[in-house]
């Protein structure tokens, strides 16, 4: 099919335009449509997205199933995913539907919640399969939309305020991004992706300000690039909009948001910064192994404090994004398969932990770690999996958390054997900080009255859990199932970075600094 792409892409908002026009009232009756629809929706778009999955020739590092036309004024729009981006566009349309099933027991303006998600849905996917600069653009920035009005409209007490820092931090940050995007426009003379990762701009030193930019104009793009993607990610120290915004955000933006919106920050280093701007990645890539070394060990021991297990659990995201980041600045087969597969990973690990803490919140409305204990007694079930993606997010081996955080270990210590060992500390505090969560919330005698009748899951909990726990395992005990898809592309991404960054020789970088 021709337009395959574009129809998974854009499918979900048909689900939304069938809600928005068709859909009134919002009795018992119109809001289990609502989500009946969705459901629907959601489903359909995992079921075509499929075909993607099944024609895509893993062998080659082109761009598949492309589609370009023109658009408004003179501006392109194409599609085109690789080895890359087609497992974001599977991850995104795999957990779509879990997301709306998560959503059953929401009664406050249903038809808008269900809207604002499929809204959400089509501009997620968007990213991942844009091909030109503006197109991408828009899709990157119309995201905030729907998310800032999720945690601002069914979000908790202090919503308002955790929606507006999380729109301003990331706004802000993808100012710069649109000036590097004028200024590469202007001396390529083209917004077209492939094209750019083809396009050598200018990597001689220069003086700017009385500051020497050793690697030139790649360095200023790469840091104003960086600038959005770090953020989105996010890293140390630009990632205090995330605690607040899932600590407010209903259970399906949490997910949401650690699943799928904080991968569009290490795609976009994938995509933008490492093959558009090879030099720049080398000059600054020290600074980022760092960072990400830092962020692992200082947000697992903010973790090791919270009282509240959603801020827990998003600290922990940040520790794991660090992951993310050293194996994609390792510039490696390793680092980078790594980098990958712990963000895939990490989309149903950390999914299915803040569907965990929303179960529990549903029956007893409180996040407070202290509010529970001993609810093995009570919830063997909700005991049993909680354990499983506990484990999966310290990375025990014969889950996904294994596959990728040791994938990126392996990459970096190749690179920089301390940043190395720092980094591989994060493995014992995140086993310190989630076994904690999970002794004090699941273990130990029942005590509280107000847990004494709390119920296990329901049927429907648990088959929102089951994929989940599939895909985990699965992943654990067949990385292959990943490697394979995105071999071809990474080991060519690999090539042409590695290559570039060969070519720019040391023995002049020097000179040019010392001029």
């Amino acid at each position: 099919m021709d337009n395959l792409l574009s129809l998974t892409t854009f499918f979900p908002l048909l689900g939304a335009a069938i809600l928005a026009l068709f859909l009134r009232g919002d009795d018992a009756a119109a809001q289990k449509n609502a989500k009946w629809v969705a459901l629907a929706t959601t489903v359909t778009t995992f079921v075509i997205s499929l075909f993607i999955l099944f024609d895509f020739d893993r062998g080659t590092a082109d761009f598949q199933f492309v589609e370009q036309r023109e658009w408004i004024g003179g501006m392109t729009y194409k599609m085109g995913v690789d080895g890359i981006s087609v497992l974001f566009v599977m991850l995104t349309t795999f957990l779509m539907p879990l997301v709306i099933a998560a959503c059953w027991d929401v009664t406050h303006r249903v038809k808008e919640y269900m809207i604002a998600f499929l809204v959400l849905e089509t501009l997620m996917l968007g990213v991942f399969c844009a091909l030109d600069l503006v197109l991408f653009y828009l899709f990157f920035e119309a995201g905030l939309i729907p998310m800032f009005l999720i945690i601002g409209i069914w979000g908790g007490a202090n919503r308002i305020y955790a929606s507006f820092k999380f729109f301003l931090y990331t706004f802000l940050g993808s100012v710069l991004m649109l000036v590097a995007m004028v200024a590469m426009y202007a001396q390529a003379g083209t917004t077209d992706i492939p094209a750019l990762m083809n396009f050598e701009f200018g990597s001689e030193s220069f003086s700017l300000l009385g500051i020497q930019i050793v690697g030139g104009v790649q360095t200023l793009l790469w840091l104003a690039f960086f600038a959005s993607f770090a953020v989105k990610m996010p890293m140390w120290p630009v990632h205090t909009w995330l605690p607040d915004a899932h600590v407010q955000a209903p259970t399906a933006g949490s997910v949401v948001l650690a699943a799928i919106l904080l991968k569009m920050g290490g795609y976009g280093f994938l995509r933008f910064s490492l093959p558009m701007f090879p030099v720049g990645s080398e000059v600054m890539g020290p600074l980022v192994l760092w960072m990400s070394a830092i962020a692992i060990v200082y947000t697992s021991l903010v973790a090791l404090v919270q009282e509240d297990m959603k801020k827990l659990i998003a600290y922990s995201s940040v520790a794991h994004m660090g992951y993310v980041t050293m194996g994609i600045f390792a510039v490696n087969q390793q680092g980078i398969d790594g980098a990958i597969f712990q963000m895939l990973s990490h989309g149903f690990i950390s999914g299915a932990l803040f569907l965990c803490v929303g179960v529990i919140y549903d029956r007893m409305h409180t996040r407070d770690i202290d509010a529970y204990g001993g609810l093995v007694n009570r919830m063997p079930a909700y005991a049993l999996i909680f354990m499983l993606f506990t484990m999966a997010n310290v990375g025990l081996p014969g889950t996904s958390g294994f596959i990728g955080e040791f994938l990126t270990l392996m990459g970096i210590f190749q690179v920089n054997t301390w940043v190395a060992l720092v980094a591989t500390s994060g493995v014992i505090l995140s086993a310190a900080y989630a076994l904690w969560l999970y002794r004090r919330v699941v273990m130990g005698d029942l005590i509280k009255e107000s847990l004494k009748s709390i119920t296990d899951m329901t049927r429907r909990e648990k088959w929102i859990f089951a994929p989940l726990v599939a895909m985990t395992l699965l992943l654990g005990v067949a990385p292959w199932l990943v490697t394979d898809i995105i071999g071809a592309s990474v080991e060519n991404l690999v090539t042409d970075v590695t290559t570039a960054q060969a070519n720019w020789d040391p023995a002049t970088r020097v000179a040019e600094a010392a001029e």
